[in-house]
């Protein structure tokens, strides 16, 4: 039971049964998923550099160790982002990446937006799927389905074409049942 609720707190998303809405849920979620993969690469391709040039120039301890974790963290948690599977942890450590690198270009260039704005778009959407998770066009969604069928409604399932049921409305029922 505490593995049930646990579980459901974290995959389950905040639900909007529009499938439109639900679709552009997702495909902003690839998107975003995909464009950050190469951030994660770009910094393994030199490790020293930009342990120089980034974290150790905003004065953090272990510059080489925290350019690992954040090249790890941009390359996994984009492509789970993409997925839809653990999206909340997922963009978790990826608005604290897109925070840092908001310090640092504050540091270099003040808040001059041109330097500001990719990250701050970046931070805005892990923060939107932190707070909102993945969607019903997700693995997390399935994960939860599997998990707790009772976990969404009739609505949300025929959203997620998990059932062919259609819910009746309140005055469906009284009229049927009159």
């Amino acid at each position: 039971m505490v593995f049930k609720s646990l579980a459901t707190s974290l995959f389950i998303p905040n639900v909007n049964l529009n499938i439109a809405n639900q679709a552009a849920l997702a495909i902003v979620r690839v998107v975003v998923g995909i464009m950050m993969v190469h951030n994660g690469f770009d910094k393994l391709e030199n490790v020293e550099e930009f342990a120089t040039a980034y974290v150790s120039y905003i004065g953090l301890p272990f510059p080489i160790f925290l350019t690992y974790v954040a090249a790890y963290t941009e390359l996994v948690g984009s492509v789970l982002i993409a997925f839809g599977l653990l999206t909340r942890p997922a963009a978790l450590g990826l608005f604290g990446t897109m925070c840092v690198a908001i310090y640092h270009h504050i540091k270099v260039a003040g808040l001059s937006l041109p330097y500001l704005e990719l990250s701050a778009i970046y931070m805005s959407i892990y923060l939107f799927f932190l707070a909102n998770g993945a969607g019903l066009f997700s693995v997390d969604a399935l994960i939860i389905y599997w998990i707790d069928k009772d976990a969404f409604s009739a609505k949300a399932k025929q959203v997620m074409n998990l059932s062919k049921e259609t819910e009746e409305s309140p005055s469906e029922k009284t009229t049927v049942n009159s």
